[in-house]
């Protein structure tokens, strides 16, 4: 039959092509719509760009309730430059970090937590 291993190869690239078209369609609907919004306040207390190959800001928030209690900490991602700027020159100061969960991502591709930081607020 000699059009049978045509068919086999349309066939494969086919269903590659859909495995594909698929994972983009939810990886771009993950980065979209987000599971929750929120925002934190406190003290960034570690701020790093880390990563091999694809480079992520990630850091923590001190949270404290009281003064004396012991801080909560809340781990995020910022995906933005600017955003990580922001955080950057606001170190040492009492902030207040917008942010989005994005449930469903691969850790350690888009970041290494779930939270992404979309604003930065001082508090004085």
């Amino acid at each position: 039959m000699p059009g049978t291993k045509g068919k086999v190869i349309f066939g494969l690239f086919l269903f590659l092509l859909l495995i594909v078209g698929g994972c983009a369609l939810y990886f771009w609907a993950a980065l979209t719509w987000s599971y929750s919004r929120g925002e934190r306040a406190g003290y960034v207390q570690k701020f790093s760009e880390r990563g091999w190959i694809i480079k992520t800001w990630e850091g923590e928030l001190a949270m404290v309730p009281l003064p004396g209690a012991i801080p909560e900490k809340f781990p995020f991602s910022a995906r933005s430059n600017a955003v990580a700027q922001s955080i950057n020159s606001s170190l040492g100061k009492r902030v207040v970090l917008k942010y989005e969960q994005h449930k469903g991502l691969p850790p350690g591709v888009f970041g290494d937590t779930e939270y992404f930081v979309t604003e930065v607020k001082v508090v004085e």
